[in-house]
């Protein structure tokens, strides 16, 4: 098997800024693949998340053929509920409000395929606690500044939105969108190398 060049299947600049930090030579491809609306709540939210990973590299990776390609899915989970990306402003506001009063759980489905004269496959899931403050006066001002659109849960940790989260479990880098601790050590076991670590794996809080 061929030591071909990474492709990464996505659209998104904060997964494309992550992964140059453990893999800088890749080239990225938009997936095609137009994510379902989840009807059900009857699969659990990591299956979820790992099969819409696998399709979006799925759908990349049978356009280059003996190419490895990585593709990711994040929802986050609170109260029992499913959140992905907010359809306005107030199905935002409904998902902070909520993340407000529980816990939740950041979950990134990842998956590194293979298609050519056979099919390998890596998929696993990351799961991230976070705690987010209760301040409507703060959820306001966010929301008025439109960041929370095309993210999952509403908000990005990496962006202003880290002003209404108190504390993180987990990695980091989960929650902004690829957890470079569970790709770096997909894409050794596959023998990809690996440029550099991520310490972003912890405990996490602001006062």
């Amino acid at each position: 098997m061929r030591a071909e060049r990474l492709i990464l299947a996505s659209a998104s600049p904060r997964r494309r800024e992550l992964l140059s930090r453990v893999y800088p030579a890749f080239d990225v491809e938009v997936c095609p693949y137009e994510e379902p609306e989840r009807k059900s709540d009857k699969s659990p939210p990591g299956q979820w998340v790992q099969a819409l990973a696998y399709f979006k590299a799925r759908a990349v990776a049978e356009r280059h053929p003996s190419r490895w390609v990585l593709a990711a899915d994040t929802a986050v989970v609170c109260a029992g509920r499913l959140l992905g990306k907010p359809r306005d402003e107030a199905d935002a506001r409904a998902m902070l409000e909520l993340q407000a009063r529980h816990v939740s759980d950041v979950l990134t489905g990842v998956c590194l395929l293979w298609r050519g004269e056979d099919e390998r496959r890596l998929s696993q899931v990351d799961t991230t606690r976070v705690w987010m403050r209760d301040d409507a006066a703060l959820r306001e001002e966010y929301l008025r500044g439109g960041d929370w659109q095309a993210k999952a849960g509403a908000y990005g940790i990496q962006d202003v939105g880290d002003r209404l989260v108190t504390r993180v479990e987990g990695s980091f880098t989960n929650v902004v969108g690829l957890p470079l601790e569970l790709v770096g050590r997909m894409l050794r076991h596959v023998g990809l190398p690996v440029a550099g670590e991520s310490n972003a794996t912890g405990a996490w809080a602001t006062a």
